[in-house]
């Protein structure tokens, strides 16, 4: 494991957290949790940032497709929410990790204070060898489950390149139901090749992403470019690869080439805050 990966932020999307019912996938929350811990285990210091509490109170409540009335979305991610957190509680227990819940708002991130305060908890939880696990308010933040957009928050591609420049990590992985960022949609184009290192978001790069929705989620792959372009230029390597193999994040760790891997310059690296 390369010495300089110390503090790493993991995306999972919904669409790899949860089965096509809304139902939380167990298999691959407790493979996670397991992989997680491990890391921790080697010395990383490992913050989670996850999403599917809407899916997952759809299912619990028994619902039989996922409310389109906000409040009813909100309860059902408040619902979720619980539901998932204490899984997630109870395998990362298996293997004697101990998890903290943070659930952010726009406003937590947008205001200097909170977000001075925001740092000093994960700080403090990373110190005593916590993993937090980060989601956004959606109880009481409707931009996200709405829209799909805010000023600052709106997706969790979004949400965990915030968390990776507020922690001054030094990775950040989103894991998706995608290997990654091709030359080409490879649904139409068998020759699409992935990308596995790009060093700048140019407009041939910026072009590959498509629209929004293209994939299971809130967001497609433009979002998580979006996400890539406010990692680097806060000093932090973001890897996109497929969640489906989760054991891969030890070859990332690694500087393997897994995914596409958007390399922040070295001019950016002073850009870190202070830990």
């Amino acid at each position: 494991m390369e010495k300089e990966t110390q503090r790493v932020v993991v995306k999972v999307g919904t669409s790899t957290l949860t089965h096509d019912s809304g139902a939380p996938d167990l298999r691959s929350m407790e493979r996670l949790a397991r992989v997680l811990s491990d890391l921790h285990g080697a010395g990383c210091e490992v913050i989670l940032v996850f999403s599917g509490a809407i899916a997952a109170g759809t299912a619990r409540l028994g619902l039989a497709e996922r409310p389109r009335e906000l409040r009813m979305k909100q309860a059902a991610a408040a619902v979720g929410q619980c539901r998932m957190t204490h899984i997630f509680d109870q395998f990362f227990s298996e293997y004697n990790q101990s998890v903290a819940q943070i659930l952010l708002t726009g406003d937590d991130v947008d205001d200097p204070s909170r977000a001075e305060h925001l740092r000093g908890t994960f700080s403090a939880l990373l110190e005593m060898g916590v993993i937090p696990l980060v989601n956004e308010n959606d109880s009481v933040s409707s931009a996200e489950i709405e829209t799909g957009h805010h000023k600052v928050l709106g997706d969790n591609d979004t949400l965990s390149a915030i968390v990776a420049e507020l922690c001054g990590a030094d990775l950040l992985v989103l894991l998706s139901d995608i290997d990654g960022l091709y030359d080409a949609d490879p649904k139409t184009h068998q020759s699409a090749k992935l990308l596995h290192r790009v060093t700048e978001l140019t407009p041939e790069i910026l072009e590959m992403a498509g629209g929004a929705g293209t994939w299971r989620g809130t967001g497609g792959m433009a979002t998580k470019l979006a996400a890539a372009r406010r990692a680097m230029a806060a000093g932090c390597d973001m890897v996109i690869t497929n969640g489906a193999r989760m054991e891969d994040l030890y070859g990332i760790l690694e500087g393997r080439d897994i995914g596409t891997r958007f390399i922040a310059g070295p001019g950016h690296r002073g850009l870190r805050p202070e830990r």
